[in-house]
């Protein structure tokens, strides 16, 4: 497996240098292969298959305001049947990896049909939570240029989050209900305490708002 991870690694820190969004660079991957690793330890996962995917699960980046982010995880799955084909990875694991690539994305909306695939999804998921979720969509709203909040009502008490507009309402759309889109009980434990974070960061938050 070691010998194949630097194929992935060097794949991805290629791609990721290319890449103008900073929540979406080889640190992330990284991290992600990491939370993957140890989940699969935890959950007895085949980690054949869930490293390859943790690894590739973005291998074609596509941006979260581009109009493919639909269609961005099965672009990146296709992509990586390519990838692992040339490097000659076991072909028996490609089909698993696809899958676990296909189902990871929260946009995709894709039922998870293995333990692999819901660790990789957990994986992602935990790394957009806590304190790196928080640096990470802060990282994101500057790429593409979008007001931190809504002035006259920061914490959508009066209207509908839309975080087409404003960066905080990323929260509140998504990020603060990533816990109960947790699969795995391991991953539950750490989603848990990122999710505490992150309230506790909104807390002071609109303390300072006030």
């Amino acid at each position: 497996m070691k010998s194949f991870e630097v194929y992935f690694d060097k794949y991805m820190s290629t791609l990721c240098e290319k890449n103008p969004d900073p929540s979406h660079d080889i640190s992330h991957v990284r991290r992600v292969v990491a939370i993957a690793k140890k989940l699969a330890t935890s959950e007895n996962a085949d980690v054949k298959i869930v490293v390859p995917a943790a690894y590739l699960h973005d291998c074609v980046y596509i941006s979260k305001d581009d109009k493919r982010r639909k269609q961005a995880s099965q672009i990146s799955a296709d992509k990586a049947l390519e990838l692992l084909t040339e490097w000659e990875y076991p072909t028996e694991y490609i089909p698993a990896i696809q899958h676990c690539i296909s189902a990871h994305s929260f946009s995709a909306n894709i039922q998870t049909e293995s333990i692999e695939a819901r660790v990789v999804q957990d994986a992602d998921r935990l790394d957009a939570m806590g304190a790196i979720g928080i640096y990470r969509c802060l990282a994101f709203s500057g790429v593409v240029k979008r007001p931190l909040y809504a002035p006259d009502d920061p914490y959508c008490e009066d209207r509908d989050p839309d975080d087409s507009k404003y960066t905080l309402d990323h929260f509140f759309t998504k990020l603060l209900h990533l816990q109960e889109r947790l699969n795995t009980e391991s991953a539950k434990q750490e989603g848990t305490i990122r999710l505490q974070t992150m309230r506790m960061y909104l807390g002071a938050l609109k303390k300072e708002l006030v």
